[in-house]
């Protein structure tokens, strides 16, 4: 998670590394998907208290389609691979490589 060492607060998922290609990103983008967040909702000045409550709700939703995404109701589905999907087109805009790892 990509911290304020000033404030100690997030900065955001679209300041985070390549765009919100983090655990901290995932998790958000995932309340996006759920409705548990606007996706307007960027999580911008959150403590790490904040995103780790966001967590716990999103990990709540996941329990219910077994941390699948294939079992996700087709709508939900449908709005899950299109968050992801318009994720990943920003990360590599931004230079990020799926096939390298974070020690890359």
């Amino acid at each position: 998670m990509s911290i304020d060492p000033k404030y100690k607060k997030y900065l955001g998922i679209f300041n985070d590394t390549y765009g919100g290609m983090s655990d901290t990103g995932k998790i958000i983008r995932d309340a996006w998907a759920f409705g548990l967040l606007a996706e307007t909702e960027t999580c911008e000045g959150w403590t790490a208290q904040g995103i780790e409550e966001l967590w716990r709700k999103v990990n709540l939703e996941w329990e219910k389609y077994q941390f699948s995404v294939g079992k996700l109701p087709p709508a939900l589905q449908e709005k899950y691979l299109s968050i992801q999907a318009a994720s990943v087109n920003r990360a590599k805009a931004a230079g990020w490589n799926p096939d390298l790892g974070d020690d890359d």
